[in-house]
């Protein structure tokens, strides 16, 4: 199966994180918070407009703008 932007999935729907774009405007921060190669993702929910985004890694749960999901590649 291919790997896909983490903006792609829907709530309750989450993957395996196989790599982080070099150039993200957040990189360090979120290799800092767990974004790393093999940690499960999943996408709890996201706000009415659509931003942000909350999401649950390593057991905690964190919102993201949408538009800093697309630089986050998933293996569902």
């Amino acid at each position: 199966m291919d790997d896909l932007a983490l903006d792609y999935l829907k709530p309750g729907e989450g993957g395996y994180i196989v790599s982080l774009d070099r150039n993200h405007p957040l990189r360090r921060r979120l290799l800092e918070l767990g974004f790393v190669r093999g940690a499960r993702v999943s996408i709890v929910r996201r706000a009415p407009m659509g931003d942000p985004v909350e999401l649950r890694i390593n057991g905690t749960d964190l919102a993201l703008r949408a538009s800093d999901l697309g630089g986050i590649r998933v293996r569902p």
